[in-house]
């Protein structure tokens, strides 16, 4: 939904109907302490990209949207590791934050990400850090977050580095029991520290 008069450009609405693949059982009930968090790449493009685009900032970078059809790389990680997905989710409004912090919630697990594991292109990096927004926060929209079994995420990785798109595919972190619904990250520095679910509209309103 676009509220009154925030409308700048065509908006296009898709429905998609199918069924259930069978090689996988995915669902957030499914996330088990242990399991690990694959990313399938770098992260930020798309809203950095945006931004840039309709001139709310002054910058000079080159940043382009990640933009792309999800289904090749979903496909081919169903493929060499199935039964041990637990679940995927696209990584769109509120990033990789967002996603990480409703699927805490709805398994009532715990996740640590470790920050210097999270792929970031120097560029949205650089204009994250001008603006003082997390690109964990940044709009993507052709990357997922994946939670597999720890004895199939060497496998799956490998797998989602040998797609077009995914080559800078990353462990980032994984599921723990501790404290429940909540997200933690490891920094850089080695401290820990949560990462909130986001509160208000993200920035831009892209979708």
């Amino acid at each position: 939904m676009v509220e009154r008069g925030y409308c700048d450009g065509m908006y296009v609405c898709t429905t998609g109907v199918g069924h259930r693949d069978p090689r996988a059982r995915l669902s957030p009930s499914s996330l088990r302490p242990g399991d690990r968090i694959l990313l399938s790449g770098s992260i930020g493009e798309h809203g950095t990209a945006i931004m840039l685009a309709r001139n709310l900032f002054d910058l000079d970078a080159s940043i382009e949207s990640d933009t792309r059809s999800l289904w090749p790389a979903v496909d081919a990680l169903l493929e060499a590791v199935g039964p041990d997905l637990r679940c995927l989710r696209d990584a769109t409004r509120g990033g990789v934050a967002s996603v990480l912090n409703e699927l805490a919630r709805a398994s009532s697990v715990a996740m640590l990400v470790r920050e210097a594991a999270v792929p970031v292109h120097p560029a949205v990096a650089g204009a994250s850090e001008i603006l003082g927004i997390d690109p964990m926060y940044v709009a993507n929209e052709g990357k997922f977050v994946a939670f597999v079994a720890p004895e199939a995420a060497d496998e799956a990785l490998e797998t989602l580095r040998k797609v077009d798109g995914c080559e800078d595919a990353a462990e980032i972190g994984e599921v723990r029991t501790e404290p429940p619904g909540m997200v933690l990250v490891e920094t850089s520095f080695g401290g820990r520290r949560v990462m909130d679910q986001l509160v208000g509209d993200p920035l831009p309103r892209i979708c």
